[in-house]
């Protein structure tokens, strides 16, 4: 058994000579240490190399890693739309309603607005009713609605043209 584990690792391009494996098939004073150094580094020599990884695409040459460096992840900006700004403000182009996605099924009011910026976003507009039209000026902040593809604005409610949410009557 001991002299087909020293067959079995040679595959794996492990440095075992034929006295170490006399060392093994041996005495049993020289197969303990020899033992120790195997099993210390038994998953290094396990791992595959670039050769026999499942997906060799992601695996970078020698070459390739002197030219380009090291894989860095790229880090994607959360707050991309919004330019790293906490409000902006826009003025009301249009007044939509909009379907959510599937399981969600009351029409949510959105609005068509041209930021200060100059481009052109839809906001979620929160609560129940609102008095918006057309050219009305807004303060809006970045926050996406959910169930809203494509709305990755809130309109603030009490700022500008926009009226706080009128509470229910009893």
């Amino acid at each position: 058994m001991l002299r087909s584990l020293c067959t079995r690792i040679r595959p794996l391009q492990v440095a075992a000579t034929s006295s170490q494996c006399q060392l093994l098939s041996g005495n049993s004073k020289g197969f303990l240490p020899l033992l120790n150094i195997f099993t210390k580094s038994w998953n290094t020599w396990l791992q595959p190399t670039c050769s026999q990884s499942i997906v060799p695409s992601r695996c970078s040459s020698i070459d390739q890693l002197h030219r380009n460096g090291p894989h860095k992840k790229k880090v994607r900006d959360t707050k991309k739309h919004m330019q790293g700004k906490p409000q902006i403000k826009g003025i009301v182009l249009k007044v939509v309603t909009r379907k959510p996605k599937k399981p969600n099924s009351a029409n949510r009011r959105c609005v068509r607005l041209r930021l200060t910026d100059g481009r052109e976003v839809t906001a979620f507009v929160p609560g129940e009713g609102h008095n918006l039209q057309e050219h009305n000026v807004v303060l809006v902040e970045g926050g996406r609605t959910q169930d809203l593809i494509g709305v990755k604005h809130t309109v603030i409610r009490g700022k500008y043209d926009c009226a706080h949410v009128v509470k229910k009557k009893r």
